[in-house]
């Protein structure tokens, strides 16, 4: 069959005039004619095929998610790391065009993080202490404050002395909230190790990042790809950078304003509130829910009228609700907007496999795939129309 294959090619180039021809030539090429056509072999998946392929592919997946999953105490804190480097990536260049060296950029913004947590970790400190040790009385509060409307709920068959004895007792609640307590406090030494990577490799992360750009960039061959990794890290810097400088002024303000309702509220550590409405905003839908929530059961416990306690929860929901539909879309514009069935999928499968931090990671993480596929598939956009 090559030997065939080797005689047409020499007949094309005599037919084609690329040099005279002889009788041997024109004898070869007209057997060269009468010669059956090698047969095209393409190979025909069945059903079992595409399904084995398609196992292959499910057994990869679910293989990759469990390794994400069981490495989640080293991927939390890089994953964390890498997103504030991107997000603070505007910074960088701003620090690097002012003759700033690399290192010394890494050393201010990471130092200038650390300084940002530990000034919320100092102003948390009073609130937080308070309530650890108004527990017992705010769970005695508690209980005589609800005990009225559990006691209207009859197939509930709740009485006064539910809470005396029994594992809903005061002295079984205050014996759960201590194996609470032991439970954080064993779970601190990873919190403080997942600490102390995120802090490594954000300095690292921020050290390297120009040198990781090129890498990255350099390890496409063609002009093209490279053109296309350019552009879409670029893009990913000024999306993460520009949402989250812009969100974090605003949800600051949200959260000054709920200090400020919790204190007109009689809501005790105003402060901490506010720090709550602030990084709950963090987690679209999910966090808003927990949020009023949390409002309203505290303003129940505290006020006696229900109208009243629900005022602070309402009044929150109110300007959460402006905030997000007027002030954020009017801000941002429409180029930043994502599905919210895609958000939400994506805050329920990271708040599975990560937990707090998780969901506070599925928005940067939709923004940044988000903006991967509309830079690779750029070419496929639909351009508007123009008026002739």
């Amino acid at each position: 069959m090559r030997f065939a294959n080797g005689i047409r090619k020499h007949a094309k180039k005599i037919a084609i005039g690329e040099r005279p021809t002889s009788a041997l030539e024109e004898t070869l090429t007209t057997a060269t004619e009468e010669m059956p056509q090698a047969p095209a072999h393409r190979v025909a998946k069945d059903a079992l095929d595409v399904s084995m392929a398609w196992a292959v592919i499910g057994i990869f997946a679910i293989l990759s998610l469990t390794a994400v999953y069981q490495m989640s105490l080293i991927l939390i804190p890089v994953t964390l790391a890498v997103v504030v480097g991107m997000i603070l990536g505007m910074a960088a260049e701003k620090l690097g065009k002012l003759g700033v060296p690399p290192v010394t950029n890494a050393v201010i913004l990471s130092s200038a993080v650390a300084l940002v947590i530990l000034l919320l970790a100092n102003s948390l400190a009073d609130p937080l202490t308070t309530l650890a040790n108004e527990a017992p009385a705010f769970i005695e509060r508690t209980i005589n404050r609800i005990m009225p409307y559990l006691e209207q709920i009859r197939w509930l068959r709740i009485t006064p002395a539910t809470f005396e004895s029994g594992p809903v007792s005061i002295d079984a609640l205050l014996e759960n909230t201590g194996n609470v307590l032991h439970l954080v406090t064993t779970n601190l030494t990873p919190a403080l190790v997942q600490a102390l990577i995120f802090f490594a490799a954000l300095l690292l992360f921020l050290s390297g990042r120009v040198k990781l750009r090129r890498t990255i960039i350099l390890a496409f061959r063609t002009r093209r790809q490279r053109l296309a990794a350019i552009r879409v890290i670029s893009s990913v810097e000024q999306v993460l950078g520009f949402y989250f400088a812009t969100a974090s002024v605003i949800y600051a303000g949200l959260g000054v304003v709920m200090a400020m309702i919790a204190w007109a509220g009689g809501l005790s550590a105003p402060v901490l509130w506010g720090f709550f409405a602030f990084l709950s905003s963090f987690v679209p839908y999910l966090g808003i829910t927990m949020m009023t929530f949390a409002i309203a059961v505290a303003g129940i416990l505290t006020h006696d009228g229900i109208i009243l306690g629900l005022l602070p929860a309402a009044a929150f929901f109110l300007v959460h609700l402006v905030m997000e539909n007027l002030v954020f879309p009017a801000v941002m514009g429409r180029r930043l907007e994502i599905n919210p069935f895609i958000v939400f999928v994506a805050i329920i499968f990271w708040t599975w496999m990560w937990g707090a931090v998780g969901a506070m990671l599925a928005l940067p993480l939709s923004l940044i795939v988000m903006t991967i596929i509309e830079e690779l598939f750029i070419g496929e956009k639909v351009q508007p129309q123009l008026p002739k």
